[in-house]
Formats: C-alpha cells, sequence, structure tokens
C-alpha cells in the first residue's frame, strides 16, 4: 500500500495552528491597550462584587436568600429551605469561597447578557444574521472549555478576569439563541396588528416582542447562570481562587473529603439559583399566557 495512504500527506496539511498564533500575535500588538482598558474594568468590577459579598454578614446574605425565594416561589417552605442551603454552604467552612465563586458568576451573567441579549435580537432580525451566528455559538458551545483559557491568558494573565473572559464565552450561546427562538416565536398576528395601529420597529421590539419573548429569554438567562457557575472549576485553573480551586487542590492531593464538599457547595449555589430563576421564567409565561 502506498505510504501516502497510510500516513496523510504533508504537503496538504493546513497549517490552522500557526495561523491562529500569528492572529494571536497581531491582536497582541495591536490590542494590547485595548484589551488591558478592558482587563482593568473587568478586575475593577470583580473587586467591587467581591467586596460587597464578603463585607456583608453572613447572617444577612442567608436572610437575604431566604426572603428572594419565598417572595420569587411563594411557597412558605422556600425561604427556609433556600436560606437553609445556603448556611449549609458556610458550615462546610467554605464561605469566602463561595462568595468569590458567586462574584465572578455574578459579572460573567451580567456581561453575557448585555452581549447575549443584543446579539440574539440581531439574529432574530435578519436570516442572514443568523446562518452565520449560529455556527458560531455551535462552536462556542462544544469547543472543549479549556481551549478558551490560553487566548484568555494571553490577553489577560493569570487571574480572575481571564476566569470571567472564559466563563463569558461559554455562557453567551444560551442567552443569545433563546432571545432570537423567544423574538421569532411571536405570532405573526400580533405583529401585524401592532403595525395596523402605526408601531414602529423599534416599537414593535420594545413594546410587543421582547415582553412576549421574556419567558424564553428568562430559561436563557437560567441556562447561562447554570454554565457560568458549571465553569468554576475550569476557571480556577488560571486564578479564580474559589470553591474551583478547592476541587483542585482536592485532586492534586488526592484528599476526597475536601474534594467532596467544595463540590456539593457548588451543587448548593446551583439548586439555590436554578430554583429562583426558573420559577422567574414560569411565573412570566403564566402572566403572559392566563386569560384575563
Amino acid at each position: 500500500m502506498p505510504e501516502w495512504m497510510v500516513e496523510f500527506p504533508e504537503v496538504i496539511r493546513i497549517p490552522l495552528d500557526e495561523w491562529v498564533e500569528v492572529l494571536m500575535t497581531w491582536v497582541m500588538h495591536n490590542f494590547g491597550g485595548f484589551t488591558d482598558a478592558i482587563g482593568d474594568g473587568l478586575q475593577q468590577m470583580l473587586v467591587i462584587l467581591k467586596n460587597v459579598l464578603l463585607w456583608l454578614p453572613w447572617l444577612v446574605i442567608v436572610l437575604l436568600v431566604g426572603v428572594l425565594a419565598w417572595r420569587v416561589m411563594r411557597r412558605w417552605w422556600a425561604g427556609p429551605v433556600m436560606a437553609g442551603l445556603m448556611f449549609l454552604i458556610g458550615s462546610f467552612g467554605d464561605w469566602e469561597q463561595a462568595m468569590l465563586t458567586l462574584s465572578v458568576m455574578i459579572a460573567a451573567v451580567i456581561l453575557s447578557l448585555v452581549v447575549g441579549i443584543p446579539a440574539g435580537i440581531i439574529m432574530a432580525k435578519s436570516d442572514r444574521v443568523q446562518y452565520i451566528v449560529k455556527p458560531v455559538l455551535d462552536a462556542m458551545q462544544t469547543m472543549p472549555s479549556f481551549v478558551y483559557l490560553i487566548p484568555a491568558l494571553m490577553l489577560f494573565g493569570i487571574g480572575q478576569v481571564t476566569a470571567v473572559f472564559a466563563t463569558i464565552i461559554y455562557a453567551i450561546p444560551p442567552i443569545t439563541r433563546l432571545t432570537n427562538l423567544g423574538i421569532r416565536q411571536v405570532a405573526p398576528e400580533i405583529l401585524e396588528a401592532a403595525q395596523a395601529f402605526g408601531s414602529t420597529p423599534l416599537q414593535l421590539l420594545i413594546k410587543v416582542q421582547l415582553p412576549l419573548a421574556i419567558p424564553s429569554i428568562m430559561v436563557g438567562v437560567n441556562q447561562t447562570t447554570m454554565m457560568a457557575l458549571g465553569m468554576s472549576v475550569t476557571a480556577a485553573m488560571v486564578g479564580a481562587g474559589d470553591l474551583g480551586i478547592e476541587v483542585l487542590i482536592s485532586i492534586w492531593k488526592i484528599e476526597v473529603g475536601n474534594g467532596f464538599v467544595a463540590g456539593l457547595c457548588i451543587v448548593l449555589l446551583a439548586i439555590i439559583i436554578d430554583r429562583i430563576t426558573d420559577v422567574l421564567a414560569a411565573r412570566r409565561e403564566y402572566k403572559i399566557t392566563a386569560p384575563t
């Protein structure tokens, strides 16, 4: 059998890795000041969030979680249960790490929404943009999350800013997709009626499409939040310093107990956030679809 059929011919190899290296080098040389400004802004945001969460007494945060859950879920047991889960995190000895995890997650979710919702709106307004952006979102979701850390490290260095940047890339697709889907699912009859009353395209978007798409958008917020929280262990590899680093240290030192506790704290945070955001989406959908 000919050698070219056994081994892939080197002559037709595409040097994509070299092209990417050249591109990143070019970005660093030409946009270094811009990325430094972004990094400084993200760092300030993280410092504020971290200081606020660590400044608030643990009891205040536990009570706030309980009151929020009770108000949102509208069940008498919701407040005590969610507050109890938050209390467990502190009782395991990982309160400070949990607050650091929350600060990274909150920053990543806020920035993901700022980018993802407008991107979803643009996708919903143009089929051509949708065809272009969908493969990009597919790549962002299927690409191993560790790959995001490499360019982020080159642009921002080791630290929480890199963790936030990598988390944003991983968490943007759900809110973008579901914003696009929610707007596209608005019934044509409703749009025609609004246009018949003289609504401009902007009024149609703000007063009709976005309100009707809110249930889908809220599901996107829920999924974006869960994916941001799921990146905590990966983000710890570049210096996030939160619950994820406890998991990594436990792997390196083979400390089963410490790793289980840190992982359980991440799960408890996920349960609290998921229940609250999920109920918000369901309540909004009921308000829109319920007969008046």
